[in-house]
């Protein structure tokens, strides 16, 4: 069973009967590492792969929970409302992206925390969301606490595997040759006939997506919603971290980054600002020394591996020998 997709779904299926085994906290627990490992799977796809370094996707985050809310308001049952507010926050996003990707690297990254800011303040003036008092998905109070966790967890696990499982198929297709041109150099791509801002558009959205279905997978775990949580920046601070430290250009070292957060934060959380301030010093190491991170420190070891010899103290090795440009040249001629 070598293809990912099939022992990923193996693997799915066996964690979707832990409800049965385990405890209410453990549960919760595993909820929030999937929320986590969400995030930073599809901030590694826009940041690693396609060089589109947001600070704004905690607007999505919000978005997607704060869809819901209005939706349920106006007579949807609850489930059914968080994953339509999702798909309404990736509709945002589609939008948003019309102006947004015509920025570059720092003012892309500033328009996008920028924009986040302004939708957190005109949700914070809809008198349902009551200001920075927030509201609850009251309609979840009817459900079973137990019953509710546990479809809080399968949401949080099967929006994880479907986007893992739509990442993979598409960086394994001619999008995904592209979106790797265009992180290398955009220019480059373009001049190779690649349509840059149509592809980089397929990818904001899939992020957007990603990081709205973890947002309505945490409402559905923690009902309350307040614009300050659920529109803060910390949220892209943590992607920004879970996939600097596993691998930017990974596709699966923010996974990684994401279950070492997940640990420092169960194992250091109760410091508080030493904490924060630990988390801090860790990613100026990585982003200093170990700037592939975790993937690339396992590629290394692979590679010394296979060879039999340890190489000499130097540059880090490039994260793939073969770009995908020079694929596309060779292709072209």
């Amino acid at each position: 069973m070598k293809h990912p997709i099939s022992w990923m779904t193996v693997a799915a299926v066996a964690l979707a009967a832990l409800p049965l085994l385990l405890g209410a906290n453990a549960i919760d627990k595993l909820t929030t590492l999937f929320v986590f490992m969400l995030l930073a799977s599809t901030w590694g796809l826009l940041a690693g792969q396609a060089g589109l370094v947001s600070v704004g996707q905690q607007a999505f985050f919000g978005l997607g929970a704060y869809f819901a809310l209005r939706l349920v308001g106006g007579g949807w049952s609850a489930y059914p409302a968080l994953f339509a507010g999702a798909v309404g926050a990736a509709v945002a996003a589609w939008v948003l992206s019309f102006f947004v990707l015509r920025l570059k690297e720092g003012e892309f990254a500033i328009a996008t925390w920028v924009i986040a800011e302004v939708i957190r303040i005109l949700v914070m003036l809809d008198p349902m969301v009551q200001g920075e008092t927030g509201t609850s998905l009251l309609a979840l109070n009817g459900v079973e606490p137990e019953l509710r966790r546990n479809i809080g967890f399968w949401m949080a696990l099967g929006s994880l595997a479907f986007m893992l499982g739509v990442t993979i198929w598409m960086m394994r297709s001619a999008v995904g040759t592209a979106t790797r041109a265009i992180g290398e150099d955009d220019e480059a791509a373009a001049s190779l006939g690649v349509r840059v801002m149509t592809t980089q558009r397929w990818v904001f959205v899939l992020a957007s997506l990603g990081a709205a279905l973890a947002g309505v997978a945490w409402l559905a775990t923690a009902i309350t919603f307040l614009p300050r949580t659920n529109f803060g920046v910390q949220w892209s601070v943590l992607m920004l971290f879970m996939a600097l430290v596993g691998g930017l250009r990974s596709q699966w070292g923010p996974l990684v980054g994401a279950l070492l957060l997940f640990i420092l934060q169960e194992s250091l959380g109760h410091l508080g600002p030493w904490y924060l301030a630990g988390l801090g010093v860790v990613a100026i190491v990585f982003a200093l020394w170990l700037p592939r991170g975790l993937a690339g420190l396992w590629d290394d070891w692979q590679a010394r591996r296979a060879l039999g010899t340890t190489p000499a103290p130097g540059p880090a090795a490039p994260a793939s020998t073969v770009s995908p440009l020079t694929l596309q040249r060779k292709s072209a001629s």
